[in-house]
């Protein structure tokens, strides 16, 4: 039997004030096996917007093996947008000017580009259990002592590291 999905990806990401201190959460599932595994960071001052992108792009990097089929689970319409609708496509042929977030965005395309993935979007905070889980990573990443620096966004919005 041949599945059609080898991992799901679920992923979520949080910040407190937007901007301010936020977090990533991913759950990733061999599809067919008991396998799964978690994974999150928190960051003293970022967005939502790049921790929702961050999520996708570590839980791609997580994967062994090139050209995996891949689901990724998201209840984020700005990164499941971007990618189903092809825009994050038209940005990088525009080298991404004026567009946000460009330095993940173009992690992003190396990664995607390493794989087969289809993105689903779900409605957040509607007890989806991987869904919720990813959510608790996030929020409780955020909430640790010793976050992590966007070092890209803190440059970026003019703060000092």
């Amino acid at each position: 039997m041949i599945l059609e999905y080898q991992v799901h990806i679920y992923t979520d990401g949080a910040a407190k004030g937007n901007p301010g201190p936020g977090g990533y959460g991913v759950v990733m599932e061999l599809v067919g096996t008991p396998h799964k595994k978690e994974f999150y960071e928190g960051f003293r001052h970022t967005t939502n917007n790049r921790m929702e992108l961050l999520a996708v792009i570590v839980g791609l990097e997580k994967l062994k093996n090139p050209n995996m089929k891949v689901l990724v689970i998201s209840d984020s319409k700005y990164v499941v947008d971007s990618v189903v609708k092809k825009w994050v496509l038209g940005w990088e042929k525009k080298a991404f000017a004026a567009r946000k977030n460009a330095d993940l965005w173009r992690r992003f395309l190396i990664v995607y580009r390493k794989h087969q993935v289809d993105f689903k979007w779900i409605k957040g905070h509607n007890n989806h259990p991987q869904n919720e889980r990813c959510d608790e990573l996030a929020v409780f990443a955020s909430s640790q002592k010793n976050l992590s620096i966007d070092a890209f966004y803190e440059k970026e919005e003019g703060r000092i590291l």
